[in-house]
């Protein structure tokens, strides 16, 4: 069985206190919510924001449901779907730049920029990675937090949630995707998960 990576991160020191930021594709229903957001990733900055797939990545979940294609190439065909995202909110957000690598990202936090990861590097498959639904948007947000030495991953959510729920609960619930706990046990930072709130956005 493939698991999350647990090597001590690069650079862990130098960028402790970054979050990352996952922004579900569902808010482009909520258009003040979002550019709220995305602009609260500049300010409250620098944060590395990870883009979900929203109408692209239901696309691919439907054209495989329609032709019956592999699990691996919807995989990466989601992945596809994030990097569009990505272009979306940096059009909406023009001070967010898309960084399309890990390491673009670090340098723009180490810059003190807030960046947009497009994940299309991970379209040649990565060890740690399931090519699967079981991981998402949502569990490759953890998967860079770890990678960079964040100190937070924050999902910003279109939905509630209880609270007091585990992540198993959160799993069942379908608010994250299956592998969500495995990746949350190899990553040491603070998780927050964040639903609709006038009081906060983002970072």
């Amino acid at each position: 069985m493939t698991h999350p990576e647990r090597s001590p991160p690069p650079s862990v020191g130098e960028r402790k206190t970054a979050a990352v930021v996952k922004v579900g594709g569902s808010l482009i229903s909520d258009r003040a919510r979002l550019h709220a957001v995305l602009a609260d990733c500049v300010e409250r900055g620098p944060v590395a924001v990870v883009p979900g797939g929203g109408p692209f990545a239901d696309a691919v979940r439907t054209a495989q449901a329609a032709l019956g294609f592999e699990d691996r190439l919807a995989h990466r065909l989601a992945i596809d779907a994030m990097g569009r995202m990505a272009e979306i909110f940096s059009a909406i957000e023009p001070r967010l730049a898309v960084a399309a690598s890990p390491d673009a990202v670090a340098d723009a936090l180490d810059r003190g920029r807030s960046a947009i990861w497009d994940p299309v590097a991970l379209k040649a498959g990565h060890p740690d990675i399931p090519e699967s639904w079981d991981v998402t948007s949502d569990s490759l947000a953890l998967w860079l937090a770890r990678r960079l030495g964040a100190g937070r991953c924050i999902f910003v959510k279109s939905a509630n949630h209880d609270p007091s729920a585990d992540l198993p609960a959160l799993v069942r619930s379908g608010l994250v995707d299956a592998a969500f706990a495995r990746f949350a046990a190899a990553f040491p930072g603070e998780i927050v998960i964040r639903g609709p709130s006038p009081e906060r956005h983002a970072a």
